[in-house]
This record gives structure tokens, sequence and C-alpha cells, in this order.
């Protein structure tokens, strides 16, 4: 079964970790200013069905509407992007998956992300996945 993230993971691994670890010329703002409801929306819809169907089936799908939504949709005032690769990588190690790519080709994927067209999600989303399964390892326990 693939375990979602909560709001307070987000918080103690993605938020903090993103904060410490990728601080650049512009500094995350408090995790309490971050927009009502659109973390909540970003963490729920990857786990979205309707009559019995899944939306997004698997880790990987998963994984890619996730780090999609979080990059796209801004839920926080500042350093959505960074906060997306650390969420992704808890995510993922949530699940016992690691990603095995460099910190600048991972940063640059998400401003690609980022800045790809609302009407290419589809697509994105699919771009996404695929670097997810070009990077995808097991954790090793």
């Amino acid at each position: 079964m693939i375990k979602k993230l909560t709001i307070s993971e987000i918080k103690y691994l993605a938020f903090e970790l993103a904060k410490r670890h990728m601080e650049w010329d512009e500094p995350i703002p408090d995790f309490s200013t971050r927009f009502p409801n659109k973390l909540e929306s970003c963490l729920e819809t990857p786990f979205m069905n309707f009559g019995g169907k899944t939306f997004y089936r698997g880790l990987v799908n998963k994984a890619a509407i996730l780090f999609y939504l979080l990059v796209k949709n801004h839920p926080f005032q500042n350093g959505n992007k960074r906060i997306a690769v650390t969420s992704l990588l808890s995510f993922l190690a949530t699940n016992k998956k690691w990603l095995k790519v460099g910190t600048q080709e991972f940063y640059n994927f998400a401003v690609w992300v980022a800045e790809s067209p609302p009407s290419l999600k589809e697509d994105t989303v699919r771009a996404i996945a695929t670097f997810i399964n070009k990077h995808i390892e097991d954790i090793d326990e």
C-alpha cells in the first residue's frame, strides 16, 4: 500500500530540509504563512478516485502529480520548487524509494516544470514520471 505524506511530515521533513539545505538567495517564509488548503489539496489529489477508479495509479504516477502540484499550485509564498523537491524525496522515502540524481539537475528539472505551460499539464506530468522512473531506486534497509 502506498503511504501518503501528512501535513506534519511536510512541515518537519520537506519544509525544514528545504529551508536548511536548499537556502539560496530567496528565504523560505515560515510554514504557517502557507496559503490555506493548497498544500492539503496537493497531498490529497494523488490519491483521488471516482467510482472505484484511481486517477493516478502506482507510486511513480502519484509522485509525479504530487511534484507537479507542489510546483505549480504555489502552496507557499516562496520556495515552492525547493519544497517540492524535498517533498518528493520524502514521499518516495516513506515508500522505500529514492531518487539518485544530482541536486542541481533535480532543481533545474523543477524550474522546467515551473515554467511549463498549464495547457501542457498532462504532458508535463508524464515527463515528471519519466524523470522519476529514470532515477528511482530502492532504499537499502
